[in-house]
C-alpha cells in the first residue's frame, strides 16, 4: 500500500505534505517524496526509507510554494531507491500514483520506440512521460490527464501537477482510493482519511472513473467521459486520534480492499456515466 497527499492553497506546501504523510505511514512503504511548484518550477526530493530521512533531506533543501504532492512508496515496479520513489517528472509534470498500471509493459515500448528515455523502472514514470506529450494537443493539465488515462489499463489514484500551471492539482480514481478535502481558500486531497484530519472534516470520495482538478477555491469533477459530477463532500466527524475506527461506508482503507476484485476491469470512458447526490 502507498499513500498520498496533495494541497493548494496559501500555506506553504511542504510542511503539510510531509505531517500527512505521517498519518499514513500505517499503509506501510519502503521511499517517501514530495514535489513542491514555487510558482515558477518545481522542486523535487525523494529519499528512500521512512519519513525521517524525507524530513532531514528537507532540512538541507528549501521547497517553497503553496502548490505540491507528497507519496510514500511501497515498491512494485522496480526496486526501493531514490530513482523509483516518487513524484515522478516528465516535462515539468510531476505524478504520485498507487496501484498497478497492467499494459505498463506495452506503453513503456512504445514510449521508448518514441525515443523517451526513462529514468526509473516504475509504471508510474509512464503516465508522467504520457501526460507530458499529451499537453501541447489537449491545452490543459485536466485535458492531458484525461487524454493519458485513455490508454492506461489497471489501478490508479493519480494526482498530478504541471510547471506550466502553478495553481492546481489534478486528480483521478479507478479501484485505488482517493478523497478529496474541502477547506477555507485550500484544497487538498489523500488517500485515505486520517491525512486530511487536520484540515478540514468536509470530504468527497472519487468514484471509479472520475478525475478532479483542484484550486484553491474551486473543485471541478467530470466523468472520464466528460460528463460533469454534481456531487457535495460529507462531514467527517472523527477524531484524530481514533481514524481506524471508520466503518464501510468512509473508510478509504476497505474501499481499496473491495476493489482489487476490479482492478483488471478497466475505468473506460464510455462506461462512466453523470452522478449527481
Amino acid at each position: 500500500m502507498c499513500g498520498i497527499v496533495g494541497y493548494v492553497g496559501s500555506r506553504q506546501a511542504a510542511r503539510i505534505l510531509l505531517d500527512g504523510l505521517r498519518k499514513l505511514e500505517y499503509r506501510g512503504y519502503d521511499s517517501a517524496g514530495l514535489a513542491v511548484h514555487d510558482g515558477s518550477q518545481l522542486g523535487v526530493v525523494r529519499t528512500v526509507g521512512k519519513l525521517n530521512n524525507l524530513a532531514r533531506a528537507l532540512e538541507g533543501r528549501s521547497l517553497p510554494g503553496s502548490l505540491g504532492l507528497g507519496h510514500t512508496r511501497w515498491a512494485t515496479h522496480g526496486r526501493p531507491s531514490e530513482p523509483n520513489a516518487h513524484p515522478h517528472v516528465a516535462g515539468g509534470v510531476a505524478v504520485v500514483h498507487n496501484g498497478i498500471i497492467e499494459n505498463h509493459v506495452e506503453l513503456r515500448q512504445k514510449l521508448e520506440a518514441d525515443g523517451v528515455v526513462f529514468a526509473s523502472d516504475t509504471d508510474t514514470e509512464i503516465a508522467a512521460h504520457l501526460i507530458h506529450r499529451a499537453l501541447p494537443k489537449a491545452g490543459s493539465l485536466f485535458e492531458a490527464v484525461r487524454a493519458a488515462l485513455g490508454e492506461i489499463r489497471g489501478a490508479y489514484a493519480l494526482a498530478v501537477l504541471s510547471e506550466a500551471s502553478p495553481d492546481r492539482l489534478v486528480v483521478a480514481k479507478c479501484a485505488s482510493p482517493l478523497v478529496i478535502g474541502y477547506a477555507t481558500d485550500e484544497m487538498l486531497c489523500a488517500s485515505d482519511i486520517p491525512a486530511l484530519l487536520e484540515h478540514t472534516r468536509e470530504m468527497l470520495f472519487l468514484e471509479d472513473g472520475e478525475l478532479a482538478e483542484l484550486t484553491a477555491g474551486r473543485v471541478r469533477i467530470e466523468t472520464l467521459g466528460g460528463e460533469p459530477v454534481l456531487r457535495r463532500p460529507k462531514r467527517i466527524d472523527w477524531s484524530p486520534t481514533q481514524p481506524k475506527k471508520a466503518d464501510s461506508s468512509t473508510s478509504c482503507s476497505r474501499r481499496s480492499s473491495s476493489n482489487r476484485a476490479r482492478w483488471r476491469t478497466p475505468c473506460s470512458v464510455a462506461s462512466r456515466s453523470t452522478r449527481r447526490i
